[in-house]
């Protein structure tokens, strides 16, 4: 379990770092300057680096601690973000802010607590088969609604959703360990890994462009971490310490409502 702490802690630190580098970068690059322009810059690709190690981090977590924790306390990216966004882009916190801040780290501090061992249960082929199909139905209808007027809520909860299934699928997909080529490859679940993960990316870059940051930026963070949570726990076998489930799902809310609020900050809406 050490292990999957640390990995779902760096990972955090990767995302939140690598948005404000990326922020800091497109500022530097100019208002004229192409996507493509700010892009190139070294910091951003930078940022992009801490990406592929936030992924590689997030993977590890997945696979080796209890969805319910492992999911919030990636999501704490935002608070790594909203912080460094105060020294990087000298965005001022508010008191909602850091309330938001404090109450999702006491939560995931009592999730760490409180947790026990990640589950191995079998839910068979068809949950394989079911992410696949269900992100590619989703993706489906996230882009239909990314077209209407007021597409940035639906969007963002799409992507969330599919982000949601996308760690699903790096929990269960067959051939990782030990390494298998044939058996990754003929599994269904991680088609849906690169399907859910590329169309939850495009479905939140969809929802920024209206401006939506915030709404954007929350709607993603209860989608990614909701859904995991409950597979895991009714389907995979995730597991609290005895006793302990109902502080562990007050404090899965817990660490979810504080995500929520400072993804509302200002200081997420700088950086995204």
């Amino acid at each position: 379990m050490t292990v999957g702490v640390v990995a779902a802690i760096v990972a955090a630190l990767a995302f939140g770092t690598a948005s404000v580098m990326q922020a800091h970068a497109a500022a530097r690059a100019g208002a004229d300057a192409s996507p493509i322009g700010a892009m190139l810059h070294p910091v951003f690709i930078g940022g992009m680096a801490l990406d592929a190690v936030g992924f590689v981090c997030t993977a590890v977590a997945s696979r080796t601690l209890p969805l319910f924790l492992s999911q919030p306390i990636i999501s704490s990216n935002l608070l790594v973000t909203a912080v460094l966004a105060t020294i990087v882009l000298k965005v001022a916190l508010t008191r909602r802010d850091r309330a938001g801040i404090a109450v999702a780290v006491i939560a995931l501090i009592a999730l760490g607590l409180t947790s026990g061992a990640e589950g191995h249960d079998d839910p068979g082929r068809m949950l394989h088969w079911a992410l696949l199909v269900g992100g590619a139905a989703l993706l489906g209808g996230g882009l239909l609604a990314a077209r209407a007027r007021r597409a940035a809520l639906p969007a963002a909860l799409t992507s969330g959703v599919l982000f949601g299934l996308m760690t699903v699928a790096i929990r269960i997909v067959d051939g990782v360990a030990p390494f298998r080529l044939g058996e990754l490859l003929s599994d269904p679940a991680a088609y849906a890994v690169v399907l859910c993960g590329a169309g939850g990316f495009y479905l939140f870059t969809a929802a920024l462009q209206t401006g939506a940051v915030a709404g954007a930026a929350a709607a993603v963070a209860v989608g990614e971490t909701v859904i995991p949570g409950v597979v895991g726990a009714v389907l995979l076998g995730d597991q609290t310490r005895p006793g302990w489930g109902a502080v562990t799902v007050v404090s899965f809310i817990a660490a979810i409502v504080g995500a929520v609020v400072v993804a509302l900050s200002d200081g997420v809406a700088a950086v995204e």
